[in-house]
């Protein structure tokens, strides 16, 4: 089975890549596309997909302007943050959709249901059921953060965080001021929480702020070594496997 991921992040495209060749080794990723124009190229030229992993919002509109402009045959699964366009599709009966950050159970479940059809996307009912087309609500990020200090509760501005970080159990904030504050949401939640074009999780136990990072050298491992300001009170390192992607983030 041939696929083609349409994607206007690239970690996101990347990390979809992945998940794919390790779950399903029968499918071959045959392109990544990150806007309508690019797509609608790449579905007129030769290699023609089975199955899309689509993204709603793209570099240059919304995916469906592609059902408008082209012709789709694949099988269409939507990955998005946002259900609203998604569920209008789907109560159509044309494609299945995914909500970020795409739970695997999920992703075997649209496979298997486009495994299952033999057809491509009804685009008249697809059309139909999108009815006029509404601009997405505006991804919302943390703006605080609560911590305890004592019996007071403190809320702190996100712009005032240098980093968040785990030690031996627990899970911190440091303030711009290098303050340290205890905090109860874990590093897996704070990373869906906070802007990533502001913050990136460095490591599996560390997201810092991109205003606290003063340089980065290499380290052992193929691991970067970052110098922030405030000083963190550990070594802070970017993990081998996201090195690219800082590095990409940092810009």
């Amino acid at each position: 089975m041939k696929a083609l991921i349409v994607e206007d992040e690239r970690m996101a495209r990347t990390q979809l890549a992945r998940v794919l060749e390790a779950n399903f080794p029968d499918i071959d990723i045959v392109g990544m596309t990150d806007s309508v124009e690019s797509t609608v190229a790449f579905l007129g030229s030769d290699s023609a997909p089975d199955i899309i992993f689509m993204d709603v919002e793209l570099l240059d509109g919304d995916c469906f302007e592609i059902f408008r402009r082209t012709q789709v045959r694949a099988q269409v699964i939507m990955t998005t943050a946002y259900d609203s366009y998604a569920i209008k599709a789907f109560e159509a009966g044309s494609i299945d959709y995914l909500l970020k950050p795409i739970a695997p159970e999920a992703l075997r479940r649209a496979v298997a249901r486009a495994r299952e059809r033999a057809t491509g996307v009804d685009v008249a009912a697809l059309l139909a059921a999108l009815g006029p087309r509404d601009p997405a609500p505006a991804r919302q990020y943390k703006e605080t953060s609560t911590v305890r200090c004592g019996d007071r509760i403190i809320p702190v501005d996100t712009a005032h965080i240098a980093c968040f970080f785990s030690d031996n159990k627990a899970n911190y904030l440091m303030t711009t001021e290098g303050e340290k504050y205890m905090v109860e949401s874990t590093i897996e939640q704070l990373a869906g929480e906070v802007d990533p074009e502001k913050f990136f999780r460095i490591s599996r136990g560390c997201i810092v702020h991109r205003q606290a990072i003063k340089s980065a050298s290499k380290h052992f491992s193929g691991r970067l070594l970052l110098t922030t300001e405030p000083k963190a009170p550990f070594e802070m390192t970017v993990s081998r496997a996201r090195v690219e992607d800082f590095l990409t983030w940092l810009g």
